[in-house]
């Protein structure tokens, strides 16, 4: 399988992690300890651990969703911009922010990410959103 098939396939399982909450796919998405550099600190998590945590952001924005772009130029550092938007279940206020992420990978899984995010209320210009991670890159005229 080639280097953007194996990333295609890994970045599609874990849309349905984040998306639809499918954490039995995270056995095959994530290395068993995976280094995470981001606003909790630098710190290295069992997939469990970090199935718990997306479970509980899940909670926290049931309404959550979440548009990244992709960069596939090297299958040893992909990266995405994302932007993430939710109701705040308490308020009903709409929320959002945004934040780079990038990752390594290793045997087709996660092994380790360095997430940057932006302040709450961020956004990025929308035209260049996708919808899914996978998705083609938007056309430019």
């Amino acid at each position: 399988m080639s280097n953007e098939a194996v990333m295609r396939n890994l970045f599609d399982r874990w849309e349905l992690v984040w998306h639809e909450g499918q954490f039995g796919l995270i056995p095959e998405c994530v290395a068993p300890n995976y280094l995470r550099h981001d606003e909790a600190g630098d710190r290295t998590v069992t997939r469990e651990a970090y199935a718990a945590e997306i479970a509980k952001i899940r909670q926290e924005r049931p309404a959550y969703g979440l548009l990244c772009t992709i960069k596939r130029s090297r299958a040893t550092a992909p990266g995405s911009a994302l932007r993430s938007k939710w109701t705040d279940p308490k308020t009903g206020e709409a929320r959002s922010r945004t934040g780079m992420q990038a990752y390594r990978i290793e045997d087709g899984k996660l092994a380790k990410t360095r997430l940057i995010l932006q302040p709450l209320g961020s956004a990025w210009n929308d035209a260049a959103a996708q919808a899914q991670w996978t998705s083609p890159p938007p056309c430019r005229k």
